[in-house]
């Protein structure tokens, strides 16, 4: 894997935008994770990594992040009928009504968020149009903090994936520390997802 040169600039950036503390209320979803623990399919760590590393392979997350890759590219160059393009596609490709406004609603918060911080930001949400995808709109954050593309994805993954352990911890007795051990072992995986 290519090394990823960021100044200490862009590395605080990249860490505000994938923090669990960002106020976007992505902790308030888990993706059928409850479901998944209720019947049993996920009971413990190796379960939660099988259904992780499934989801990481296989599953709808692959589409944001090539979205959010794309459209990362597209903000760079200021194309932003590209961007509301992508974004009702992305919407229109969501299986599930509950996903689909999962991830409107965390984009919308992220897009509100940008405003205050970065206002300059505006211009090109309001084009996106509304709902906006929350892979749309990190892909518009880091567009704008000038964030490297590979070091974007791994800290949209990286997101997603704590999102979904922290969930994980808190419906099965897994513990901080197995959660931090899943963590640490799905990095070779985030990696190889590019």
């Amino acid at each position: 894997m290519e090394l990823i040169k960021l100044t200490n600039l862009h590395f605080l950036s990249i860490l505000q935008l994938a923090s669990p503390a960002l106020p976007v209320g992505a902790c308030s979803y888990s993706e059928g994770l409850e479901m998944l623990v209720e019947n049993g399919t996920i009971n413990d760590s190796n379960n939660l990594e099988d259904c992780l590393e499934a989801e990481l392979k296989y599953g709808s997350i692959r589409i944001d992040a090539a979205v959010m890759m794309r459209r990362l590219q597209a903000a760079n160059l200021g194309d932003w009928e590209d961007l509301k393009r992508w974004n009702l596609w992305l919407s229109a490709v969501r299986d599930k009504e509950e996903l689909r406004g999962s991830s409107c609603q965390v984009g919308r918060s992220l897009i509100q968020l940008l405003g205050k911080l970065a206002p300059s930001t505006i211009p090109l949400a309001t084009a996106v149009g509304y709902p906006c995808n929350y892979a749309i709109a990190f892909g518009i954050a880091s567009s704008h903090w000038q964030i490297n593309h590979q070091a974007a994805l791994l800290a949209y993954l990286h997101s997603w994936v704590n999102n979904l352990i922290t969930g994980g911890i808190k419906l099965t007795p897994l513990g901080q520390t197995a959660g931090q051990v899943l963590l640490l072992e799905l990095q070779t995986l985030l990696r190889k997802v590019d």
